[in-house]
């Protein structure tokens, strides 16, 4: 860890203001428990300031979690939902560049209950 890559500063409200400003229609902020010092609130705190500004928010696993224990998915996946965020990505750095399906699976289980995930599943991208 590099203690300047951490914390808060790594995207502030004036950011978030500049992007909105160049013609961002939604903000990526990092997945809770991602990023060493993002807490819950400072997310909500972004979230909230995003959707006052008519923007959406997606929330990101990208600094390899998507390869972590199902518990620990679960657990990121429940935070970011309850901080608000419109948007979940879950990243690609697992096996053959995919997030382990079993951690995407779960992922969507929290954040949409079993049936609808596998309702989900089950549809033709054709429909």
């Amino acid at each position: 860890g590099v203690v300047n890559e951490s914390a808060e500063p790594l995207i502030t409200g004036t950011d978030i203001r500049s992007f909105i400003d160049s013609g961002a229609d939604v903000i990526l902020l990092p997945a809770l428990g991602t990023v060493p010092g993002i807490s819950a609130e400072f997310v909500q705190k972004m979230v909230a300031y995003c959707h006052s500004q008519g923007v959406l928010t997606m929330t990101a696993i990208g600094t390899s979690q998507e390869g972590a224990d199902i518990q620990t998915i679960r657990q990121i996946a429940l935070m970011c939902k309850m901080a608000g965020t419109d948007l979940h990505h879950i990243g690609d750095s697992g096996y053959n560049g995919i997030a382990l399906p079993e951690n995407i699976l779960n992922y969507g289980i929290v954040i949409r209950g079993v049936r609808h995930t596998y309702s989900r599943i089950a549809r033709s991208i054709n429909r």
